[in-house]
């Protein structure tokens, strides 16, 4: 079984604070996940998002930061609550306003890498996770944070099962 965390860039002025909304929202941006990869302003991690936020909690012993930026990328932004009147099969919602994403980007193009695998590497490693593959999601996520933030988006996350 695949799970996936699904991250879509949006305008602010675009987005309805309302659960309902922003999960048919979100399911119209995965039946368009090849185009809205392609013009950068969709990404997704399958399955191993919690160990590439593993990753980036490495910073919290590399830099002393009581801002902790770290955990913005993966699970950054407040919950969207589900409404009253949402379908048991509606997604968990997560909503990073443009600041968080500013701030999520700016960790994302300063942190080191290789100070961060160095720090936590060996027990991604033995879990089976490679530095190649964090390394991608790593380089994917400071591109896409990169845009959403260029742009002033904000960014709305969804894990679909």
């Amino acid at each position: 079984m695949s799970i996936y965390l699904h991250f879509r860039a949006v305008p602010e002025s675009e987005i309805r604070d309302d659960h309902t909304w922003l999960a048919a929202f979100m399911s119209e941006a995965w039946e368009n996940d090849t185009e809205e990869y392609a013009a950068g302003i969709a990404h997704s991690i399958n399955k191993g998002w919690d160990a590439v936020n593993d990753l980036y909690a490495a910073a919290d012993a590399l830099y002393a930061d009581a801002d902790k930026p770290w955990t913005l990328p993966i699970y950054g932004g407040r919950p969207v609550p589900h409404s009253t009147d949402a379908a048991p099969s509606d997604p968990p919602l997560m909503l990073l306003e443009p600041p968080g994403v500013s701030q999520a980007a700016r960790f994302l193009t300063t942190v080191s890498f290789d100070e961060l695998w160095n720090a936590g590497g060996v027990r991604f490693s033995a879990l089976g996770w490679t530095r190649q593959e964090h390394l991608e999601h790593h380089r994917d996520l400071r591109e896409f944070y990169r845009q959403a933030a260029s742009a002033g988006h904000a960014v709305v996350k969804a894990v679909w099962a």
